[in-house]
């Protein structure tokens, strides 16, 4: 806990911004420092709760609340308020190697299940954990840490998302030699082309990267295994596998139109601009350009909103947030989703923010569907056609999306973003590995086992669970390295 009675004294205050109409203007980190008082007063408000629910995650509901990398968040927080940041860190890094990459991007299930979320704004958990980090790296403090001997064993790990990255720094500590494969020319996965430069900028991965490079692991970039090195030497050069390609599959909307140009899947346009930002400042224009478009971006979620921000930073001339849900309740339903659940509230992100700055209100339009694209002369898309939907049941019970009567509607579209996720993992390697894959078409692998069917070949993160939290990524590499150096070993000591 932190302060007995912080809690009572000091108000929430999570992590601050800089001003939305400004910011808009760069790519630069879209948040700004907390003095170090600030940060303890918010360590502070830790309570004495007796039996903490925010660090140990599960799913209530197939929705994800507390931690699931098990942070040891009452015991930092604590530290931080104590101004014991150097201890703080250890704990933190005890639980999760990658706490900068939770603290920038993680939605903070842990705030969600917190005890004084009950009738209080939550503990900034999120703000607190990064702040450690952050000063961490600002002191020297986080160092390599290479393993004193080597085992002689040798692991493969395909993909470099946060995932693969964790498998990789486990293993590495005990101590074998891990090669990581990325068939693209950054390593990171979505933590660098799928999240914004703005949101989690490419030098807090890279830093990171660097350590473990420091630390003994080998990248292997622009390399597609399967394609550019063939599954026959991956199998013969290496004692293990772990798979952690993640879940690339789109999802897509089969409606009328929807091969016309100008519409594009979200992280396609994402991934685009942000290489064209870092290998040019965008001078190369190697990217899908929003300026002076009409926007529109169909999907609610995190990648919808990293488009809203891309899309304002391009100087696109309006633009208009689909989401298939109604708008959501400003409290929590104390009924339908009680604490500790993850509170399904209304909320505005860093993009609508910058959206209404820039255009004057929330770009979001609620409970709208896509009925059709239609196309100018030259097979580009000029509009969008939607109607408004109702939920509804049917009598057995199954939730159906009821179209209501004369709310049809013309958008004006030059740009359309597809934000609404992906359905799985690419097959290809799957296939040549002759790894078996469940119902969803994940790596059909037990979760807190990671074991396929191919003996010596393990599957972690969205490629074995489907599309989830960096967190539930972060857990899933770090246990996946346990049972993989189990099966070299015999036994283990990771945790």
């Amino acid at each position: 806990m932190g302060k007995a009675t912080g809690f009572m004294e000091y108000k929430r205050q999570s992590q601050l911004e800089r001003e939305p109409s400004t910011r808009t203007k760069d790519w630069e980190d879209y948040t700004k420092p907390m003095t170090e008082e600030e940060i303890k007063q918010q360590g502070a408000r830790c309570m004495d709760c007796g039996v903490p629910t925010c660090h140990t995650g599960t799913e209530i509901n197939g929705v994800t609340t507390g931690c699931p990398v098990y942070h040891l968040i009452p015991e930092w927080n604590d530290l931080v308020y104590q101004g014991q940041w150097k201890e703080a860190l250890k704990r933190e890094h005890e639980m999760n190697n990658f706490p900068e990459f939770t603290g920038f991007a993680c939605p903070a299930p842990c705030e969600g299940a917190c005890v004084l979320g009950i009738n209080e704004p939550p503990v900034a958990i999120r703000t607190v954990e990064r702040s450690i980090i952050e000063k961490g790296f600002a002191e020297g403090w986080v160092v390599p840490e290479p393993p004193t001997k080597r085992t002689g064993k040798k692991v493969a790990i395909v993909g470099s998302g946060p995932a693969g990255l964790a498998a990789a720094a486990q293993l590495n500590k005990a101590g074998h030699s891990v090669t990581v494969f990325e068939r693209h020319d950054r390593i990171g996965g979505l933590l660098t082309y799928g999240i914004p430069e703005m949101k989690l900028p490419y030098e807090i991965v890279e830093r990171r990267v660097n350590i473990l490079v420091e630390e003994g692991i080998e990248f292997v970039t622009n390399t597609e295994v399967g394609k550019d090195y063939p599954v026959a030497d991956l199998e013969n050069d290496f004692d293990s596998i772990i798979l952690c390609g993640g879940a690339t599959i789109h999802r897509d909307i089969p409606a009328e139109g929807r091969e016309l140009k100008g519409v594009h899947y979200a992280m396609d346009f994402l991934h685009a601009n942000t290489k064209s930002l870092l290998d040019s400042n965008l001078e190369d224009g190697n990217y899908i350009s929003a300026e002076d478009k009409d926007v529109i971006v169909i999907g609610g979620g995190d990648t919808g909103t990293d488009c809203l921000a891309t899309s304002v930073r391009h100087n696109c001339r309006s633009l208009t947030q689909f989401d298939i849900y109604d708008k959501k309740v400003d409290n929590r339903d104390e009924v339908g989703n009680p604490w500790p659940q993850y509170p399904i509230i209304h909320r505005i992100e860093y993009g609508q923010k910058e959206a209404a700055a820039v255009f004057g209100d929330d770009p979001r339009a609620y409970a709208v569907m896509t009925k059709k694209f239609v196309g100018d002369e030259n097979g580009h898309v000029k509009e969008v056609h939607t109607v408004n939907v109702e939920l509804t049941t049917d009598e057995n019970g199954n939730r159906l999306r009821k179209e209501i009567p004369g709310t049809e509607k013309v958008w004006p579209a030059d740009l359309v973003l597809l934000a609404i996720g992906f359905s799985g993992p690419e097959q290809g390697l799957i296939e040549q590995l002759e790894v078996e894959t469940d119902k969803r078409s994940n790596v059909k692998a037990e979760y807190g086992k990671y074991t396929t069917n191919v003996e010596g070949i393990f599957s972690a993160g969205d490629m074995r669970r489907g599309q989830s939290l960096i967190v539930w990524a972060i857990n899933e590499g770090r246990e996946a390295a346990r049972e993989c150096d189990r099966y070299l070993m015999g036994t283990t000591e990771l945790p």
